[in-house]
């Protein structure tokens, strides 16, 4: 193949009618990075005998070493296609350009996924023949449908349902029925979710209008309103409500273009391994004229229930058989010809095929092939011989993307109106800027935005203008290099002018000339000292309008950024763009400009974005694109530290510069001074500590422990202890401050399992109620708005009061076990916790209501304005209730058991007494601050001891973990899940195929090395993909001892049964410093040996 320049592909870029740009999306090993070779090997940038074999994408030595994609990256291609202008002209050819992104499939890496998908307008979804949808497959799925991506369906390793599975033709074919049914249910669930939400949306803008109408007419004329048929008041003598208004039945949308059909064109089979792929309409194309079918026929009864009778040659349908078993025509003219091939190579006794019938095969199909191939031993390579002359993959996929995937035009005009609607203050944004992204107007008057969705570290070696040319020059460097050469010689001779003999003259110009380097000549003394390779970051960028030029101004929007506050703190900053680069996969190519509709590469960016943003021409009116769903978020957190304590700073360094280069990667700093790095699992660990080893820090670094994230609760279990308190009820704790100043009584009561599902669930909409609570009470109307447009970007849900409180309130209603102790909870609430949106209660069942109503209908009353606002007074309830608040919070934050967050109780403030005699206004403002922290300290403590006063539980982080194994491994994979105490949910035999599909959970505490021992165990046959699903509970009391006569007897004072619960919690003591109740530093007494030793 010809190598495609960087100069043809630049030029390529300005007709945006001509450009494609796609991204591969799939399951991990299911042949995205192998499909992509043969693509690039189009290009000529490979040898198309090494195309499957390079993973040329995978630029990453421990990506070729793990044999899967970690990183996206990208690479621009050229394709040229004949097409006719007319009917009755002769085709011509038509060039292309594809901007195609190769993305990562484990589930470490969705992230990578999140971000490439955003850069793109299409999307090629692959999907193994074997293992059919996995649990990567619905979730790219799901980011094509949440991004409105056209997706086109490749089925690939279709050869191993041949040679594996010994399928026979009929039977591939209703195994790809069924799998093409499949990915088709899962499209068909986003779907229906979305059509039920818009329906939901729709009844309640009808009640809105109704309701409305219905409060103009009352206000209008003072006469009742008629009441509906159906019960709703209607104003009578209106048509404010009418059906031209409101339209009486949903519009329902047609769903019949979202599937994945062969006679769509949608749906490509192929085999990357071996180089070849079809749609239907290349079939059609080719029996055409032997069966005498129009094409555009022909495409729609290829695939399905259609039969070609061998005597009329007319096509049947099912209905018209007559009882005769005849072969679909899928099977009969499509896959039995493939199957012949590989029987032709690949058969025999001894697997090298039938020279015979592969010269028989060859001539039916008009294939020419070299002797030197036909004489070749090596069966493999006379296969892909045959399919890259009659069924090359890069033909059909590549066709298909130009064909049926839109460009950056036409999917701009589809995709951006939602895009633009969903961002935050999406009113505010100027009109300029919408019809410019909508229309793609590439002018240079036209606003320019971009949307940069990671950085990309790269080594300052491998920059265009640092890199080392290696190849031909063209005739401007050629010319260069000589005027630079006949400088230097001009140079010397200038120094030689001055009585030096023409011997020294000569051997001075020769060391001139040996010193010049063609390629940098600059190079000098490079060899002798190295300067470090330092590491530059650079945007991996979308431009949806204007024009892009090197010099270019622009700001730099942060994702939290508002149109609706521009200048509101942090003001964007405004950066200049130093270098543009078209994105080649292993390399990097200059640009001096860009025009819209173009992936690429901008420099320039490094310290102003974090991991992704938005550039924009202009600063007022301009949009916000940044708020893209990562998919996963962090969940293992490792402390690290440096070997070296004088490298802690080049740690630090490397650590923000990991922050950046990482979609997912996060860092913090905790209290205790230990600097801790977050990731998605442990692949991506190790990954981030290799590249922070080896690129971004440079200095040896020791990682400690994962830390893994636990939840503390309380149960009502059957064997409890007594209460502390025979008095009181279970739970219910009296204290007093350390001055005798302030009494409070507190209860604290196990929250309903429905109730907390529910917090947790809508944790963003109570975060934005309170927000609006806030600013209801404290600031203008104005502020209010902007506050809630600033706050949209992180909490998408819109709940009012009313619907938050009603759903609530069912809930409780439903509660049958101690069914009055929640009656009327909802509008005594006075704060969620921890952190004010959290999955806890603090309710005020004070008799004054001391406590401001979180979900109250009406504004405070002034006696709670007024109390924050009083100079002199005596001391009240109410003057505490934020006190009590805050103590609430920091008690939920930090639990009893080891200092976790606390989830699932109701704190029920029962009464606050302050003691008459010393609450007068000089002991408020003398004692003021002490008596703040005597209450912090007397509420958090008291709902510490109610806490421990029921049976205390520790929920446990959980993975859900999806593995494919054979029969012949499964007992295997059930032993390691037992073994690291993992629960089997289900198992299911894939249909046709040897595999099963084993779905279970594992404790996250318990998953570091699971992936390293299934594939020991399993010899490789087995891999885990785990997704982090929730916290479960451990149905354990960490302070459980035997007191019963049954259990002293069956295990004796010391319990000879572990305790988990309590082995996670104290090694989650250990960790974080704190007393370690019942530890034994000293084990042997006569040997006088601790543990430590």
């Amino acid at each position: 193949m010809p190598v495609v320049t960087s100069e043809k592909l630049i030029g390529l870029q300005q007709d945006f009618d001509n450009v494609r740009n796609i991204c591969i999306l799939a399951h991990v090993d299911h042949g995205k990075t192998s499909l992509t070779d043969s693509l690039i090997a189009t290009n000529g940038i490979i040898s198309p005998k090494m195309a499957g074999k390079v993973r040329y994408l995978d630029s990453r030595p421990d990506e070729q070493l793990r044999g899967i994609t970690m990183e996206s990256s990208a690479i621009s291609l050229y394709f040229s296609l004949l097409r006719r202008p007319h009917p009755n002209e002769p085709p011509r050819p038509k060039e292309f350009l594809i901007n195609l992104i190769d993305s990562p499939g484990h589930i470490d890496f969705s992230s990578e996924v999140s971000t490439a998908s955003r850069l793109c307008d299409g999307a090629v979804v692959l999907v193994d023949a074997i293992e059919g949808v996995c649990s990567q497959t619905v979730t790219v799925l799901r980011q094509t449908w949440m991004e409105h991506l056209q997706p086109i369906l490749v089925i690939n390793k279709m050869d191993r349902l041949i040679t594996e599975l010994k399928m026979t033709p009929s039977e591939a074919y209703t195994h790809l029925s069924k799998l093409l049914e499949q990915v088709n249910a899962v499209v068909g669930s986003f779907f229906q979710g979305e059509r039920m939400e818009e329906d939901l949306k729709w009844r309640e803008r009808i009640e809105q209008r109704v309701a409305e109408a219905t409060s103009r007419e009352q206000e209008r004329s003072g006469n009742k309103a008629a009441v509906s048929t159906d019960g709703v008041p209607l104003p009578s003598g209106t048509s404010s409500i009418s059906a031209d208004e409101t339209p009486a039945d949903f519009e329902e949308k047609d769903d019949e273009d979202i599937y994945f059909a062969p006679e769509k064109n949608n749906v490509i089979f192929s085999s990357a391994i071996d180089g070849w792929a079809f749609t239907v309409k290349q079939f059609a194309g080719i029996y055409e004229k032997k069966l005498g079918i129009k094409r555009t026929s022909l495409e729609k009864v290829l695939w399905g229930e259609y039969y070609l009778d061998p005597k009329t040659k007319r096509v049947l349908g099912q209905k018209h058989l007559k009882g005769r078993s005849l072969k679909p025509m899928f099977v009969q003219l499509v896959l039995e010809t493939i199957w012949a091939v590989y029987s032709a190579s690949l058969g025999g006794t001894d697997g090298k095929g039938d020279v015979t019938l592969i010269e028989k095969i060859t001539k039916s199909l008009s294939i020419l092939l070299p002797p030197h191939v036909l004489r070749s031993k090596d069966p493999r390579g006379i296969l892909t011989a045959i399919f890259a002359a009659w069924l090359p993959l890069s033909t059909a996929l590549l066709v298909s993307v130009i064909e049926y995937l839109p460009s950056p035009s036409t999917a701009q005009a589809a995709r951006l109106p939602a895009v633009i609607d969903a961002s935050p203050a999406s009113s505010s944004v100027d009109p300029k800027v919408r019809d410019a992204m909508v229309k793609l107007d590439k002018s240079k008057d036209a606003p320019m935005v971009a949307f940069v969705s990671k950085m990309v570290a790269v080594p300052e070696s491998e920059l265009p203008e640092k890199k080392t040319r290696v190849g031909a020059l063209s005739a401007e460097e050629a010319r260069e290099m000589g005027r630079r050469k006949r400088a230097e010689i001009a140079r010397a001779q200038a120094i030689d002018a001055g009585g030096s003999t023409s011997d020294d003259s000569l051997a001075n110009l020769t060391e001139v000339l040996e010193s010049t380097n063609l390629g940098n000549s600059n190079a000098g003394d490079a060899t002798t000292d190295q300067p470090e390779d330092v590491e530059h970051l650079i945007g991996f960028c979308r431009l949806f309008s204007g024009t892009l030029s090197v010099g270019d101004e622009v700001y730099v929007l942060p994702p939290k950024f508002t149109p609706s506050k521009p200048f509101a703190p942090p003001q964007p900053q405004k950066v200049t763009v130093t270098a543009l680069y078209l994105l080649m996969g292993r390399g990097l190519e200059k640009l001096t400009s860009v025009p819209a509709g173009v992936v690429f590469g901008v420099g320039g960016l490094e310290g102003h974005i974090l991991k992704s943003g938005t550039l924009c021409s202009q600063l007022s009116g301009s949009v916000n694109l940044a708020g893209v769903s990562m998919g996963t978020e962090p969940i293992v957190r490792v402390a690290i530290e440096p070997v070296n304590a004088g490298d802690l700073d080049k740690m630090i360094r490397g650590l923000r510069l990991l922050e950046q280069s990482d979609p997912c990667a996060r860092y913090e700093t905790l209290e205790s001074g230990e600097h801790v790095i977050l990731t998605a699992g442990e692949l991506h660990l190790e990954r981030c500590l290799k590249d922070l080893r080896e690129r971004y820090a440079r200095c040896e670094i020791q990682a400690g422990e994962p830390i893994v994230p636990y939840r503390e609760s309380i149960v009502s279990a059957e064997e409890m202890a007594p209460p502390k308190s025979k008095d009181l009820p279970r739970g219910t704790v009296v204290a007093n401050t350390a001055s005798k100043l302030v009494s409070t009584t507190v209860r604290v009561r196990p929250l309903p399992a429905d109730v907390t599902d529910f917090l947790h669930k809508h944790a963003g909409a109570i975060k934005k109620l309170y927000l609006e609570s806030v600013d209801e009470t404290k600031r203008s109307e104005n502020q209010e708005q902007e506050q809630d447009d600033e706050t949209t970007v992180e909490i998408p849900e819109n709940l009012t009061v009313s619907d938050f409180k009603a759903k609530l309130k069912a809930l409780f209603d439903a509660e049958k076990v101690d069914r009055e102790v929640w009656t009327d909870v909802v509008e005594n609430i006075a704060a969620f916790g921890p952190r004010r949106s959290g999955p806890n209660l603090l309710i005020d069942s004070t008799k004054s209501k001391c406590c401001r109503r979180f979900l109250a209908d009406e504004k405070p009353q002034d006696g709670h304005e007024q109390t924050s606002r009083e100079d002199a007074g005596v001391i009240s309830a109410r003057s505490l209730s934020d006190k009590i608040a805050y103590a609430f919070q920091l008690a939920t934050a930090q639990g009893p058991l080891c200092n976790e967050p606390i989830q699932g109780i109701a704190v029920f403030l029962e009464d606050v007494t302050v003691s008459p005699g010393d609450a007068t206004a000089g002991g408020v403002s003398e004692n003021a601050g002490r008596l703040t922290g005597e209450v912090l300290k007397t509420v958090r403590d008291s709902i510490h001891q109610g806490f421990l006063d029921w049976s205390p539980r520790l929920l446990l982080a959980m993975y859900s973990c999806e593995i494919q194994a054979s029969t012949e491994v499964l007992g295997r994979v059930y032993g390691v899940i037992t073994r690291r105490r993992g629960r089997i949910l289900s198992e299911s035999l894939k249909e046709g195929t040897p595999f099963f599909s084993v779905l279970s959970v594992l404790p996250v505490a318990e998953s570091f090395g699971f992936s390293d021992e299934i594939r020991k165990r399993t010899s490789g046959a087995a891999s885990p993909q785990l997704r982090f699903q929730g916290f479960e509970m451990l149905d354990e009391d960490p302070f459980w001892v035997p007191f019963t006569e049954e259990d002293l007897e069956d295990l004796g004072e010391l319990a000879d049964k572990e305790n988990v619960a309590k082995r996670y919690m104290d090694r989650v003591r250990v960790r974080k410093g704190l007393f370690v109740k019942g530890k034994k530093l000293i084990r042997d007494a006569e040997k006088q040996k601790t543990l430590k030793r």
